[in-house]
């Protein structure tokens, strides 16, 4: 079975944006002009292909991100092109577009997805410009340097402005961005764009827009136009140095160079093009989808994709194509309820058949791939094989979680891991009768497999089952998902903060655990310095010494000369520091940020074992936390609020009550934005509160920032609850 489609026209991409920017409904249009659904599905009505969920038809959000293959051919195409393509496929594209949430509660469906997707479009509010989610989004995408798109959405409202959402991309996410589109007319007299590349002005007519017809620019535009293209070509021509010299002598070069350098730009994340529109109104997404084309990168365009072999730990990397071993990426692990687990994975380089077998180098297993689906949201499609640069999905891998590497065993490679956020919020539950009790930890073992950032633990003291996630919503859905999928009944506590504890200062301890009981004892002795994890940065990390060891949240170091303690106690002592932090010292929360120095101790020639040196270094390190000036920490979240002017001093002040420190406000058309830090525990039920004090009328959207020290007052308080 060959390859259906050349690499070069293959485009994988992702649509991101803050909630309620129009991800869906942009999605939506994609699939009804690339002719996968014949009939526009809307997100109010409850009837879009890609949301399926019935949580997310209720609520009108994306909760999980979908993934769709469709076929795209560009609809503006000079006449000379096509004659150059001939008649066998006249420049069609294969998509494979992945429709993301916006709600943070579901951040790492964007994380996630971005890791697989070569490109992306950024879809934005045109009345609101940049959101505290669009920022995540974007940090994200630097992180995973994916090449992006911006589509300025939603310029039928009331409201809109398309200069002042570019002003807040500038300002807040990136100086590359640069328009390649304006708007002809706002908000009700919206009409269609102009193209500042080909100076032309295109209207969408027909049923739902499909037509795209193209006029010559409205006169009281031209100025502006002429403006604006003179901006995109300077941006364009500075991003090649021969052009750069050429223009200023005076040459303009033209469309297609100047179409293949923004691609280069684009795809070496030099410059980010802004397009105009509005999806809801059918305007302007069939020339995003074009710039899809032209501008983000197949995956022959992006670098080689780097990972570790497993045998040695070096470096190797792997090139998008069918030739090379097959080296593939689990990112999303799903449950269906028509063929049962789906793993998803995108496809780097070889390619796979169904009936064939995977090495899972984490397991160090072979797992044989039972079939091999194509998926268009909740529908699939049954493929043979699938080849380099393709996302699908398998059916029959058991021991396949996300993150982890799919390769062949003669060739084996680890990827890089994706890195999620730790968890924010936890709440108690328990079954509701004796039946529900077994089905309960099924379910939430199948839910913590699909998602990373959800977390289930039995608390030591009490035997309650604790689960842990991102946010309220993000409880709420699992706790509703186990009833309808699972059927499983249970009661829900009320939402608890995920505190943390860490050390301020340094100290020095010993623990000893020796007993002796009559025949062999036990016996472990170690003595240790505790101080603050440092920051570092990537370089530093890479030149850490050898004898250093760093995870999230611990580092250790092996001092040990001479063979004072063993080499074989050493990882039970590591053991032992793991345990000693998670139980904490102050109010029996995890520790994190420490860094041990295991420097000295003795051992025991017949006494000592790995648990007794396990137990020594817990209780050193336990001792050592404790005289280090322990301080708890708080998750603190960014919020922001969008108010009526009349109603801003109710909220500022309301916010200062809740420790909130504001950072600053702004006009976002008739309403006031007010942008703080506040502790994630003041911040249950804000929606209630807020809604009373303003009528009604003002909204919030709020995400984690990152972690602080809890004042004396509110740590005494927390530590008399715990105790």
């Amino acid at each position: 079975m060959e390859r259906d489609y050349p690499l070069e026209k293959v485009r994988n991409f992702g649509i991101i944006a803050h909630i309620d920017a129009g991800k869906t409904t942009t999605t939506e249009r994609v699939l009804f002009y690339t002719g996968v659904s014949h009939k526009i599905g809307e997100v109010h009505e409850g009837e879009t292909v890609t949301d399926w969920m019935e949580q997310e038809r209720e609520r009108g959000i994306t909760i999980t991100s979908a993934a769709v293959t469709c076929f795209w051919t560009p609809t503006y195409v000079p006449a000379e092109t096509l004659a150059k393509a001939g008649a066998q496929h006249p420049l069609k594209h294969r998509f494979n577009i992945i429709d993301t949430p916006g709600h943070i509660d579901f951040t790492v469906e964007v994380k996630r997805s971005l890791r697989v997707l070569d490109g992306a479009v950024v879809v934005f509010d045109g009345v609101a410009g940049v959101e505290p989610q669009s920022e995540t989004n974007w940090r994200y995408a630097d992180e995973a340097k994916v090449p992006r798109i911006c589509f300025v959405n939603k310029l039928d409202r009331t409201g809109a402005s398309f200069e002042h959402s570019y002003a807040t991309i500038l300002d807040r996410l990136s100086k590359k961005a640069v328009r390649v589109q304006i708007p002809i007319g706002l908000e009700e007299k919206f009409e269609g764009v102009v193209d500042l590349l080909t100076m032309k002005a295109f209207y969408f007519e027909g049923d739902m827009g499909n037509k795209v017809v193209e006029k010559e620019i409205p006169e009281n535009l031209k100025a502006d136009a002429v403006k604006y293209h003179s901006e995109l070509v300077e941006k364009i021509v500075e991003t090649d140095e021969v052009m750069m010299t050429e223009y200023l002598e005076g040459m303009i070069p033209d469309i297609d160079v100047l179409k293949k350098t923004l691609r280069k730009a684009v795809i070496s994340n030099e410059i980010f093009p802004v397009f105009a529109g509005s999806a809801l109104k059918n305007k302007g997404v069939q020339l995003v989808l074009d710039a899809v084309v032209d501008y983000l990168p197949a995956p022959t365009d992006i670098p080689p994709i780097p990972g570790i072999d497993p045998n040695d730990e070096k470096p190797i990397v792997r090139n998008a194509s069918d030739a090379e071993p097959f080296a593939a990426l689990a990112f999303k692990v799903a449950t269906d309820p028509f063929v049962g687990q789906l793993i998803f994975f995108r496809v780097y380089s070889g390619t796979l058949s169904a009936g064939s077998y995977v090495y899972n180098p984490r397991t160090r297993n072979k797992e044989r791939i039972g079939r091999i689906l194509r998926m268009h949201a909740n529908d699939r499609e049954e493929v043979k094989k699938v080849f380099a640069g393709e996302i699908a999905a398998a059916v029959g891998l058991k021991d396949t979680i996300t993150s982890d590497t799919l390769c062949d065993e003669d060739n084996a490679i680890i990827l890089d891991r994706i890195v999620f956020p730790e968890p924010v919020i936890s709440l108690r539950i328990e079954p509701k009768t004796k039946a529900d009790q077994e089905k309960m930890g099924m379910a939430l073992n199948r839910l913590a497999q699909e998602d990373p950032t959800f977390k289930v633990s039995t608390d030591q003291e009490t035997g309650e089952t604790i689960i842990a996630g991102m946010g309220e919503l993000h409880l709420e859905i699992i706790v509703d998902r186990m009833k309808r999928e699972f059927t499983v009944e249970a009661n829900v506590g009320k939402p608890q903060v995920a505190y943390r504890e860490t050390i301020s200062g340094t100290s020095e301890a010993e623990g000893k655990y020796i007993k002796q009981s009559g025949g062999r004892g036990n016996y472990g002795h170690v003595k240790i310095k505790v101080k603050p994890m440092e920051v570092l940065t990537k370089e530093e990390l890479e030149d850490l010494p050898k004898n250093t060891k760093r995870s999230p949240g611990f580092e250790f170091i092996n001092s040990i000369k001479g063979g004072v303690i063993p080499q074989e106690y050493i990882a039970p002592c590591e053991k032992g520091f793991k345990e000693g932090l998670d139980r904490g010292v102050l109010a029996g929360f995890k520790m994190v940020n420490v860094s041990v120095d295991l420097w000295d101790g003795s051992y025991h020639e017949v006494d000592s074992n790995e648990m007794a040196f396990k137990i020594a270094a817990s209780m050193a390190i336990q001792d050592a936390c404790r005289r280090a000036s322990p301080v708890i920490l708080e998750p603190m979240m960014k919020v922001e609020v969008v108010t009526p002017d009349k109603f801003m001093g109710d909220v500022t002040g309301n916010l200062s009550s809740k420790r909130a420190l504001i950072e600053g406000m702004e006009d976002r058309g008739m309403n006031k934005v007010i942008r703080a830090i506040v502790p994630l525990s003041e911040m249950f039920g804000y929606m209630t509160g807020l809604r009373s004090m303003t009528e009604g009328r003002a909204s919030f959207t709020m995400e984690f920032f990152r972690y602080d020290i809890v004042p004396n007052n509110v740590a005494e308080t927390i530590i008399a609850a715990r105790k």
